[in-house]
């Protein structure tokens, strides 16, 4: 499974979900720049919590309240990162713009899920915003972060 942004928090929800209701069997996780939490408080929210950073705090908290209307912003099943644990879970390869609020929750999430014993790799952009990897034949780092992670899928696979 894969997504981009809240793709990538619907990709890590989906993979628990299988997880812990025993299927389907999912060999590979690809999460890029992915919305892991609801927590608005982390360092990445206020430095990179302005607009022209392309994903504005703000922004994240309209899309959350329209996401869970009267839920639970804290349950698992919307904020992955919540999890009581990641332990099981497929292969992950984590992507991570430097310049984005989704920062530090994309970074706690790949840190949580080696500590599980998870098999992760993580790319870090530091010097690219929010989504960047879009920018296929715009931007150089763009191009390196598609190839890096057509690499991992196809090495999580060739191992599977």
């Amino acid at each position: 499974v894969g997504g981009d942004s809240a793709g990538g928090n619907l990709a890590a929800v989906v993979a628990q979900k299988a997880r812990d209701e025993t299927g389907p069997a999912i060999g590979f996780q690809l999460l890029v720049c992915p919305v892991t939490d609801s927590d608005f408080e982390r360092d990445s929210y206020h430095e990179f919590g302005d607009p022209k950073y392309l994903l504005s705090s703000a922004m994240m908290q309209w899309f959350w309240a329209h996401y869970v209307g009267d839920g639970d912003m804290t349950d698992p099943r919307v904020a992955p990162l919540r999890a009581e644990s990641l332990e099981g879970l497929p292969t992950a390869h984590v992507v991570v713009s430097g310049y984005d609020v989704l920062r530090d929750e994309g970074l706690a999430y790949a840190e949580r899920l080696e500590q599980a014993g998870v098999d992760v790799t993580l790319s870090r952009a530091d010097d690219q915003p929010h989504d960047y990897w879009i920018a296929l034949g715009m931007i150089d780092e763009a191009e390196r972060a598609v190839a890096e992670a057509a690499r991992q899928m196809t090495r999580a696979f060739q191992q599977a």
